[in-house]
Order: structure tokens, then sequence, then C-alpha cells
């Protein structure tokens, strides 16, 4: 894991050094274990290192092939570069290290763009072919990590980060109106290529593009998957279940590939309990050298019991014999944060959740420089309570009557306060969307069939934000964060499932409970509730936030704006505290809003 950025003159023009030591210093919390930069003709590459895998000064970008035609900087991890390297061996090539960042260079040298389809990892690369004359730009299948490009000053600019492209006095003066507002309404981002910063693009999860002969030419997609429509299969339940758990023990196993301490984030739920107790098994049949003797996990603990997971994390805990860290996050210290996390996240955030997730990668970078987290799981296998009203529709629609029933009489049964709750919760939102002026998209995630949402939700509208967060948040401490059910193989394999093996009966998550059955504690596998790395948010805004709102929502900038009606955002919060309102995020995402204009857009970031 690393951060890269470059830039790619048009007309004939020569690479700007001092804008890209400019790009390369904004990103030395992503890269602190070295540095190095290469130019030549049109095209200058900046690296940040963060060596994680063949420490030696062999693993040093950007990295050329052997008879320097061809130039790389690579952010990521390419899991089974091991098998892909002796592959490559025996078809002739020639290898000068042990780092996965080679490999690319010569699958590109032997699959040319086709090298992607062989990847199974997380990526971000700029690779420039001097015979060519092209830069080819890719990103992993689900965006786990970043990649954000620009045309300013006459040039194509890339960076691993947002805040390394503004370096360029052209580029991301404005925000993209359009795209704040969308994220203000339905509190959806990175759902598309363009950002919230006017003319700033992301290459998009699955995507890649190139650039030739002064000009970007049209991303591409090179890999797609389709979520299995059916209800039934032909597999019986068990069958399902132990395939599911070879295939995360292999995923999590190849995830652990590292010459650099690793760690567990553990929530106390299904997905991180699961990877804590593979990983436990790993160590005790193959002891990998990366984990230790003893698993180190971290965890997020309140004082609040309707917000902490304490209970579930010391059943883990018992259970496995990890040793445990935990923090605790106070509004108190995210008044000290909350500048240094607006800047490490480039764009707004949806939640004070990302603040949870911030401290957890604080804690762990005391012990580990890389983290595995339980990402993907839930838009895999249907975990979102949500899903349920997707899933009964479908049925409905597609005439499976009985079947429906039985949903809808297991999601009254198991989930009742949560529906009551959720439906009250959509009209406050409905209601506080009048307080915006601006123009914003409409988007239903839970609009379709249950098929068509999983898909939408692992490539565009809930996933990419997520790994947004969580990317920002540990490099934020120079961690590398990993996420083994983004596992191809396993993606695919969970994709070609039966939706009756995701959903039954008000459940989800049906084949992975069954698959981890007798690996976690019985209180963890059949919880029913879903939590994550939350935070209490809305006491927090009623009490100790209360005074830091105050002043955002009376402040000269805040009621600038052309956003919103800052008159009525005002007394809607203040009926929130009055207790005449319930609390809904949208007041958190328009706070969070204003101070991310404050720091990017009202003047220019140092």
């Amino acid at each position: 894991m690393c951060g890269i950025a470059g830039q790619y003159c048009y007309a004939g023009g020569r690479p700007d050094r001092g804008l890209l030591s400019a790009m390369s210093e904004r990103l030395v919390h992503r890269g602190p274990d070295g540095e190095g930069t290469h130019v030549s003709g049109s095209t200058g590459l900046v690296h940040r290192r963060l060596a994680i895998i063949d420490l030696s000064p062999d693993g040093l970008q950007p990295m050329t092939n052997e008879d320097r035609s061809l130039w790389l900087v690579f952010n990521g991890e390419i899991y089974n570069f091991v098998e892909l390297r002796e592959e490559l061996v025996h078809k002739g090539h020639i290898f000068y290290s042990k780092s996965d960042t080679e490999v690319i260079l010569h699958a590109y040298e032997e699959w040319g763009h086709d090298c992607l389809a062989r990847f199974n990892g997380m990526w971000a690369f700029a690779l420039w072919d001097e015979k060519k004359q092209e830069l080819f730009c890719a990103r992993d299948r689900f965006g786990i990590k970043p990649f954000y490009y620009t045309d300013a000053g006459g040039s194509f600019l890339f960076a691993s980060e947002i805040k390394a492209l503004l370096t360029h006095p052209d580029a991301g003066n404005t925000p993209d109106e359009k795209m704040l507002c969308t994220y203000l309404a339905w509190g959806v981002q990175d759902h598309c290529s363009r950002t919230m910063f006017k003319g700033i693009y992301q290459i998009e999860p699955a995507h890649a593009l190139v650039v030739s002969q002064g000009k970007i030419q049209a991303p591409f997609r090179y890999w797609d998957v389709k979520v299995n429509p059916g209800i039934r299969g032909d597999d019986n339940d068990k069958a399902v279940a132990e395939r599911l758990g070879a295939q995360l023990l292999e995923a999590t196993r190849i995830h652990l590939r590292s010459d650099v301490a690793v760690g567990t984030c553990l929530s106390g739920g299904i997905d991180s309990s699961a990877l804590t107790a593979m990983i436990n098994s790993l160590i005790r049949s193959e002891a990998p050298e990366s984990v230790g003797a003893r698993q180190k996990t971290f965890s997020v603990v309140f004082s609040d019991r309707n917000f902490d997971e304490s209970r579930y994390i010391d059943d883990v805990v018992a259970a496995t014999g990890v040793d445990a860290d935990r923090t605790e996050p106070v509004p108190g210290q995210l008044r000290e944060d909350i500048d240094r996390l607006v800047y490490m996240q480039d764009e707004p955030f949806g939640s004070l959740s990302i603040y949870a997730q911030y401290c957890v990668m604080r804690l762990a970078q005391k012990k580990a420089k890389v983290v595995l987290d339980g990402q993907g799981a839930d838009e895999l296998l249907a975990g979102y309570l949500g899903y349920q009203g997707s899933y009964i529709r479908g049925l409905i629609r597609t005439f499976h009557w009985w079947t429906a029933l039985g949903e809808i009489a297991g999601s009254i049964r198991r989930h009742r306060d949560f529906f009551f709750t959720a439906r009250q919760q959509l009209r406050i939102r409905k209601a506080r969307r009048n307080l915006l002026k601006c123009n914003f998209e409409r988007i239903d995630r839970y609009n379709g069939t249950l098929d068509s949402v999983l898909h939408r939700e692992l490539l565009s509208t809930n996933l990419p934000a997520l790994l947004h967060y969580e990317d920002r948040n540990s490099m934020a401490f120079s961690l590398e964060s990993r996420v083994p059910y983004l596992d191809v193989r396993l993606v695919e394999y969970i994709a070609s499932l039966p939706l009756s093996q995701k959903i039954r009966g008000g459940v989800t998550k049906i084949a992975l409970r069954s698959a981890i059955r007798g690996r976690i504690p019985e209180s963890v596998r059949c919880r029913g509730d879903k939590m994550g790395f939350v935070t209490p948010e809305e006491c927090w805004m009623r009490d100790e936030l209360r005074p830091f709102m105050l002043e955002i929502f009376s402040s000269g900038s805040f009621q600038s704006r052309p956003y919103w009606d800052a008159g009525a955002v005002a007394r809607d919060y203040q009926a929130f505290l009055n207790g005449t309102s319930a609390y809904s995020p949208e007041l958190w995402r328009i706070a969070c809003a204003e101070l991310w204009l404050r720091k990017f857009i009202d003047a220019p970031v140092s």
C-alpha cells in the first residue's frame, strides 16, 4: 500500500518537477518508508512507499523492466503474485525482486491490458509504456484502492488522493454542486466517476483508461459480476456451507501474505468475528509469520450499552484467545480530531461512524502495519436489513407468493422494531431534503429486485463509499487495510448462490452463518442486529457537540451557502434539541459539508 501521483503533459510539454514534489509531499502519510520520482519525456511518475512485501530496496518505485521501456507506480497488493510469478517464470520472464509490483510489469509484458483479469487483489496503478507512448491506468474490481485524475494546465494529473491534485492551482477550485447535493440529500457518494470537486474524477471500480496522443481515451470496464436472481439452487445447505467456508479460509490465507505485522479489526459482528476465527485456525495449522503466535485485534467500545458491542467482542476474545485492544471514541476528542479527519477523507462523510473507524486505525497502528477488515460481506450476502424489502418485492413480482409470505412473517417476527423505526426515518429524511436549495440526483438504494440491488450496492451505491472511508482512515496512520471478503474468487462464488442462501425467513447471511457454525460463539453467529463501528451520534449531536453545531449553523459562512436554507436548518436543529423533532443523519451531513467547504474550497489547503 502506497501513494502514487503523476503528470502526463499534452502537446509536447514537460512535467513540472516542483509540482510532482508537492504532490508527493501531500501523500507522505500514505508512504513514509521512502519516495521515488521518474521523469521521461512527457510523463512524470511519483511514488510514496509503505513497505509491506519485499522490504528491500529492490521493491522501490517507480519500477522499471529489463529494457527500461516500462515504468510503473502501484498502490495496493496483488495477493496471487506468488502464483503469477511462477507462471511468468515458466514463460521465460526474469525477476530481480520478490515484490508483487514487478509481477505487474511482467504480466503487462505478457498479456497487455488483459493482465488485469489475472490479478486477485487491490490496486490502483499507472504504467508508462515508452514504446507505445501511452499511460495505462487501472483500478481494482471493487475500488478498494483510489485513483483520481483531472485535466489542468495542459496536462493529465493523477493521484491516490484528491488533496495531491489540489497542489495544481487550476484543479478542484469549486464544488461539483450536483455531487455535493446528492450526498446531502441521500448520503451517497463514490457512486460514479464524478467527485465533489468540479473537474476531478475517479476511475470507477473495475475500470481502466489509457492516455495517449494528447488525450484521455474513454474509460473501459474490464470485469463485471452477475448476481444470481434465482430463489433456490441445486446445492443443499451443507454443500454450500462447506464450499463457502473453504473459500473464505483460502481468501483469508492469501490476504495474510505480508512481510510485516498483520492484525484484525474486530467489531463483534459476524463478518469480522468470522475472519478472526479463520485467522486463528490458520495460526494453528500454518503459523503465518505475519500474524505471530497470537492474533492482534482492535475494537471500538462505548460506555453507553445501546451502542456497545463489548459483550460480543468478549465472547470472541474468550473463544479465540486473541490479544485484544480496545478504544472508546469520545466527543471531546472528536473536536480535536475533526479538522484532520475532514482533511484526510478529502470529501464530506455521511455519519460519525467514520470517526469510530478512524479511532480503531489509530489504535491498530501501534501494533500492526496491516489490518484485515470485514467490508463487503453485507453487500455480497444481503446483510443490511433494508435489503429484505427488496427481496420481498422481488418475490411478489415474480409470483413466489408462499416464499414472500414466509419472508414477510419472518421479517415482522424478527425485525418489527427496525422496520417501524425505518419507516419513521424515511418520513423525517424526506422532510429534511426540503432544507436543500440545490438540485440532486434521485437515488433509491433499495429500488429493484434483490439481485439488481446487491449488484448496484457492491459496485456503486454503497460499498465504494465504505472503501473510500476505510482507505483514508487507515492511510491516515500509514496502515494498510485489507478486505478478504472481496477476494474475487469468493465474490464470484457468493454472487452465484441463489437468493435463499442470503436471506431466509427474515435471517440474513444464511450461507455465511452456516459456514462458520462451530467456528465462532453462537451468541455472535446468531445475532440478528446490525451495528458495525457505530457511534452514539444522536446523543453527541444533542449534548456534547451542541455548542460546536450551533457555532457552525450560526456562522456567516454557513448562512451564505447556496446549497441549503440556513435559517431552516438552524430551526430544525433547534427543534431536535428541544425534543420536538427526531434526529436523522442529514443534520450531520450538512454540518460536515460546511466543514469541508471551509477546509478545501474557501481557502487553499495547506
